[in-house]
């Protein structure tokens, strides 16, 4: 059974960010998948690595709709993603200096991140998106 399952629940009806959210939910799965497995840090380092620049990644194309749909909460959304991004590189510093191990702990608060922000606040971006599109 995979650590996060794509479903329903977490579509949110634009193509293109539920396509990058599947992508980030598998980057995700084979990243825990690979720590579960007692990988060592010569594969899980170029995961984390991955997972961090097509998280970069995915946060600028999602600015960049609301940015063009003109989302009244743009720079409160934005804020988040840059609390989640400075989070994420400390994470992979730690990690590279040796400090840090990825544990459950770490994969859970991951997780929960990406589900909740999926569910509450990209789901109102999609549907302000919607609404202007109309």
């Amino acid at each position: 059974m995979p650590f996060i399952e794509w479903n329903a629940q977490l579509a949110i009806g634009h193509a293109q960010i539920d396509s990058q959210h599947q992508q980030l939910v598998r980057m995700l799965n084979e990243l825990h998948d690979a720590m579960a497995a007692g990988k060592g840090r010569e594969l899980l380092k170029p995961l984390l690595d991955r997972l961090v620049q097509y998280t970069r990644t995915h946060f600028a194309a999602e600015e960049s709709f609301m940015q063009q749909s003109r989302y009244p909460q743009y720079a409160e959304h934005k804020g988040l993603h840059e609390t989640l991004t400075r989070q994420v590189v400390e994470l992979k510093q730690q990690f590279d200096e040796g400090s840090k191990h990825l544990t459950i702990d770490v994969m859970n608060f991951l997780r929960r991140w990406l589900q909740d922000h999926i569910m509450n606040s990209d789901r109102k971006v999609a549907q302000h998106i919607a609404a202007a599109a109309q």
